[in-house]
């Protein structure tokens, strides 16, 4: 039993969502173009159950390129509202549309000329009334026994905001870099740091002449201890040995001297490589999709770096 109220809830927090297709899509284009047209910041504004999905959203907005803060409806009564000016954007939050905090701030906002977005259940409350768009998020009925705590009606709230994130990161073409750029600690800020950032370069790139012999290509990639060494001829990168293809050799001539071996015989020549200016998670999709655990880094056809895997994994990038 317990376990069929489980899925029921699933399916109803899904349905909340998939229902917003359709009638939504209209109304959120009216709000990113208001919100395009912001010259301020978009405040987010709720409480309760509301209020923490709103602080939700205002961290979505901001950290893909809107610039967003939230207030908690009873704190701008008290004080909070002074943050608030005539450039900004007000993304309300309310599902009835009718919660008094609410509704008592609207009158100072559109004293002040603030553009309200209402994200509420339907069109009949003060709230969507007085807004200039309404995000309607109303569901059939709350997923839980009661009927009352917010379930489908938060996560459908929760969908629409992160709809708008997305639109506007889409309308004003928020890139990769732009991420990175508000995003510099933690694995996501590790995961879009430079390529050049955590490289091997220079003097600490295991590397030989392509003339060398498999025993100073071993003495080398023992001295570096990155388990490959670069073949090179100049400022190219030719090949790449690792330990997997020394071990390949050592079977394929189990009786021999493999000492004096050409390096560049065994070696895997047009390795994969990655740029310095590309992420660290592009190197990292390379490595996974071929199995490899070193690139070396290419810039405009020149040798300028080599990526481990073990470099990575070090800096906790993955």
């Amino acid at each position: 039993m317990h376990k069929d109220a489980v899925t029921e809830l699933l399916k109803a927090e899904a349905n909340s969502i998939t229902s917003l297709i359709g009638h939504i899509e209209e109304p959120l284009w009216q709000a990113v173009d208001l919100c395009l047209s912001c010259r301020g910041r978009l405040i987010v504004v709720g409480l309760g159950k509301s209020g923490i999905i709103g602080r939700k959203i205002a961290a979505t907005l901001t950290s893909t390129g809107s610039s967003s803060f939230f207030i908690h409806a009873g704190e701008a009564l008290h004080g909070d509202l002074g943050t608030v000016t005539e450039h900004d954007c007000a993304i309300m939050i309310s599902k009835s549309g009718n919660t008094e905090e609410i509704l008592r701030l609207i009158p100072f906002l559109m004293r002040m000329g603030v553009k309200i977005i209402a994200i509420t259940a339907g069109n009949d409350s003060i709230l969507a009334q007085k807004a200039d768009v309404v995000l309607d998020i109303r569901v059939t009925e709350e997923a839980e026994p009661i009927g009352l705590v917010p379930t489908t009606s938060t996560t459908a709230t929760m969908a629409v905001g992160d709809a708008l994130a997305v639109a506007l990161m889409v309308k004003k073409g928020f890139t990769l870099e732009d991420f990175a750029a508000v995003h510099p600690a933690g694995n996501i800020g590790n995961l879009l740091r430079r390529v050049s950032e955590v490289m091997h370069s220079e003097d600490n790139i295991p590397k030989v002449g392509r003339d060398a012999n498999l025993l100073e290509g071993i003495v080398e990639m023992s001295a570096q201890r990155l388990g490959h060494v670069l073949v090179v001829e100049g400022r190219k990168c030719l090949a790449i040995l690792s330990d997997g293809d020394l071990r390949r050799t050592l079977q394929k001539h189990a009786h021999e001297d493999i000492a004096n071996l050409p390096i560049i015989q065994e070696a895997t020549q047009n390795p994969k490589s990655v740029g310095p200016h590309e992420m660290v998670e592009e190197a990292m999709r390379i490595m996974e999709t071929n199995k490899i655990t070193a690139l070396p880094v290419i810039d405009d056809g020149i040798l300028v770096g080599i990526i481990h895997l073990h470099d990575l994994l070090e800096s906790k990038v993955v």
